[in-house]
């Protein structure tokens, strides 16, 4: 049973995402998949649980599906058809809640499950793959690549996040940066170390670039 809704989950993410440019695509949900796996092996996590949420965690985003986004509709949905016992599909549905960045509203996931969820996410957003993610999403969004005239702003609220219209490399300071120290896994603050710096690495390289410095 485990294997088959796992497999099916897999069909119906690619199937949501097969039109998605943003950076939200299927394969940025495969990638959360197999390293929210990965995490949850060492952390001795409920497997199922966290492939479930990982799969369905953008299913509902308030970004991607607004209408949906509040009840996880699209998520319930595929769970009731393939009969998970209604107590679970509570577990991934908070989970999958608690998994977005909203500033300094953001969250920690109560259980071990979500908190592998939730930082395979964000070590998605960091690192080269984060780069270009967050270039690619800027694009997709008409963002400015960067406008020195813009300041950034680090601590918004989750009003303020959701709202705000910056630039993609103020987006590195005002969310990139801070997921590294915000990793909730031992096995995701290695890995997240060595993406930030990669990351922080480039942006310094950029500003050089942008200044005429190099």
């Amino acid at each position: 049973m485990d294997k088959q809704i796992i497999d099916e989950a897999i069909e119906y993410v690619k199937k949501v995402f097969e039109q998605d440019y943003s950076g939200h695509d299927f394969f940025h949900t495969l990638r959360v998949y197999k390293m929210a796996a990965t995490i949850a092996k060492q952390e001795s996590a409920d497997m199922t649980i966290v492939q479930l949420a990982a799969l369905l965690h953008d299913v509902d985003d308030h970004k991607l599906s607004p209408e949906t986004y509040a009840n996880k509709d699209k998520a319930v949905d595929f769970l009731r058809k393939h009969n998970v016992p209604q107590k679970t599909i509570k577990t991934i549905c908070d989970i999958i809640d608690a998994v977005s960045f909203m500033g300094v509203d953001s969250v920690v996931p109560k259980s071990i499950e979500g908190k592998c969820v939730q930082d395979a996410d964000r070590l998605d957003a960091i690192g080269a793959i984060g780069i270009a993610r967050a270039f690619t999403y800027g694009g997709n969004h008409n963002r400015a690549i960067y406008n020195p005239d813009i300041p950034f702003q680090e601590k918004m609220t989750k009003e303020e996040y959701q709202n705000n219209i910056s630039t993609t490399i103020n987006h590195f300071y005002e969310k990139l940066f801070q997921l590294s120290e915000r990793m909730n896994t031992d096995t995701a603050k290695a890995i997240a170390k060595e993406r930030d710096s990669y990351m922080r690495a480039y942006i310094s390289e950029f500003l050089a670039e942008w200044e005429g410095i190099r």
